[in-house]
């Protein structure tokens, strides 16, 4: 008897604990976020597309331009993908959840690290903006 008292006890804390290490969030979307530039300065829309495939291809992700304006984003890590749609003219662009897999999406939130994806691609765009 003791036994199986144990082994549930085990079984729940195990339960417990791969729970908690797959902790969602709310997702992240970027909507018009000023593309900063020096000052007296304007881009482009080609720069913009350009720092934007860079930016992407430089932390793995595959960038697809559809169209001038639009860029469509995927990343492959392990078992897990995530696509993004990204929007953009010469002074802003905008990063929206499309699709994903194995990252836990509910309709509002999502595996944390997709946010972390994101954060790293915003500031990776404003870098490769500041090289041009």
């Amino acid at each position: 008897m003791k036994i199986s008292k144990v082994r549930v006890v085990l079984a729940t804390a195990f339960i417990v604990v791969l729970l908690a290490g797959c902790r969602s969030a709310p997702v992240r979307n970027v909507d018009s976020a000023t593309l900063v530039t020096p000052s007296n300065a304007s881009y482009t829309l080609s720069d913009v597309s350009q720092a934007i495939v860079r930016a992407g291809v430089g932390l793995g992700w595959r960038m697809k331009k559809t169209k001038p304006g639009h860029i469509i984003g995927t990343l492959l890590i392990r078992d897990h993908r995530a696509v993004i749609d990204i929007t953009y003219d010469k002074e802003t662009y905008s990063i929206q959840y499309q699709d994903s897999s194995n990252l836990n999406y509910t309709g509002t939130e999502i595996h944390k690290n997709y946010n972390g994806w994101i954060i790293r691609l915003e500031q990776a765009i404003q870098s490769q903006l500041s090289l041009i």
